[in-house]
């Protein structure tokens, strides 16, 4: 058994998105009525690309590209700014991912905040959450994020081995690693998260270990682990076709040997990949519902049934033309690609958002949402708990009626998750598979077998 399958970060996946037509922003903007509202703005420029990377970013944008990408960004607020002014929309969270945020200059960051800040409602004492990379993590951008009120930052380390840096084709050094974590600690952000990757050929679980020891000796308040997934459009994936192997048996081992020594060091684990310090709270919130509009190329929101996004692309190529397109759009409120999900595919996505993450799927809550049973919905959940991988959390009155995973489902979360994918969304999602390694001299990968 494979136990890396698919990461399940939402459902569907962009690969089953579509072209549509006929569909305005302005049909659903009641969706985002009132306060708490999620805002995302995609930045899609990296300094290099990884080996594993298949995100819609593109790397050697000059400073007057970048700003006209930020052009359109600001002709894209407008319009929605005439689009949700009459609903009082407030946006209680604003995070900013890519990409590498923080290649803008500091001036282009300034101006970023300033847009989004003049055209769109931020709640007071709103999350302001942004990632970042060693290399562009500097006092001066830092200064700036302070300014802004930034609350989580997010740095991909990776590893603090400079061999396994090159394995994945990172361009910073584990040498610049620690200085950007020492800088980043000193100004004292309320939350700093670090990611790292188990799994890179030639990595040992030694030299896993001792990342993330260096890791914790910055005190980070949250730490995310991620296997190494090679997929259509990654540099590595030639290499993988020449002859690179990924071991999953000794990735599982790799992922065992972590999540207990995070454990022992006081990291609460409240998903297969996230680890938090057992001082943080665990806070709860219904996911799989809310709404959330995204800015910029790449990004996707979501507005109850309809979720939308630029088209899926990962080749420098493809994601130069959805640029281009991007900055020569003159309606951003005309959806022209994504997908209307079905009252079925709403369920699913609610089990798959809530199941995979601590404290689990309420079965009185999805009988209060859906006005059904959840094991009669979903039979295979009931040979999950014969199987060990759930249980009935115990954890407090509160908790009862939960589903959660047991700390061996957990572990299997990439297993388990794309069982619950409906047979009409694997089916586009195979077909995209097999069209995009047509397309692109790939050799298709068979559908795997769940």
């Amino acid at each position: 058994m494979n136990p890396y399958l698919q990461y399940m970060y939402s459902y569907p996946h962009k690969t089953a998105y579509r072209p549509l037509s006929g569909i305005s922003l302005r049909e659903y903007a009641c969706l985002l009525s009132g306060r708490g509202q999620s805002l995302y703005l995609h930045v899609p420029f990296c300094q290099a690309k990884c080996g594993y990377c298949n995100l819609f970013s593109v790397t050697g944008q000059s400073i007057q590209e970048i700003d006209l990408y930020l052009d359109g960004v600001e002709r894209q607020l407008k319009q929605y700014q005439e689009v949700f002014s009459p609903y009082q929309t407030e946006f209680s969270d604003f995070t900013i991912g890519g990409g590498t945020p923080l290649i803008l200059t500091a001036q282009q960051l300034y101006r970023m905040f300033s847009m989004v800040e003049s055209y769109l409602n931020l709640s007071p004492g709103r999350e302001l959450i942004i990632e970042t990379a060693p290399n562009q993590t500097t006092r001066e951008k830092l200064e700036l994020l302070k300014e802004a009120g930034a609350t989580r930052i997010s740095i991909g380390i990776q590893s603090f081995s400079d061999r396994e840096l090159r394995q994945l084709n990172r361009c910073h050094s584990a040498k610049r690693a620690r200085e950007a974590m020492e800088l980043l600690c000193s100004f004292h952000f309320p939350c700093i998260n670090m990611d790292f990757i188990y799994g890179i050929p030639g990595q040992t679980t030694t030299s896993l270990l001792s990342s993330l020891k260096k890791a914790l000796s910055f005190e980070p308040d949250e730490l995310f682990l991620y296997p190494l997934y090679i997929k259509h459009g990654a540099r590595l994936t030639k290499a993988v076709q020449d002859g690179l192997v990924l071991n999953p048996e000794s990735t599982f081992s790799q992922y065992q040997e972590a999540s207990r020594f995070l454990r022992s060091e006081g990291y609460r684990q409240d998903s297969m990949r996230r680890f938090v310090r057992q001082d943080q709270p665990r806070t709860f919130s219904e996911c799989g519902f809310g709404s959330s509009l995204a800015l910029g190329c790449g990004g996707r929101s979501y507005l109850g049934k309809l979720h939308f996004c630029t088209p899926y692309g990962i080749t420098r190529k493809d994601c130069l033309e959805e640029l281009q397109k991007f900055q020569n759009t003159l309606d951003f409120t005309s959806i022209t690609h994504g997908i209307l999900l079905s009252d079925e595919e709403l369920k699913r996505r609610y089990v798959i958002r809530h199941l995979l993450i601590l404290p689990g799927l309420s079965q009185l809550r999805y009988h209060q949402l859906f006005g059904s049973q959840l094991l009669e919905d979903f039979p295979l959940l009931d040979e999950w708990i014969e199987k060990g991988f759930l249980e009935q959390a115990k954890e407090s009155p509160k908790a009862r009626g939960f589903l959660s995973l047991t700390e061996t489902g957990m572990g299997l979360s990439d297993y388990l998750g794309p069982q619950l994918i409906s047979s009409e969304i694997l089916k586009k999602m195979e077909e995209w598979e097999v069209f995009y390694g047509q397309t692109y001299d790939f050799i298709p990968r068979e559908p795997e077998k769940l």
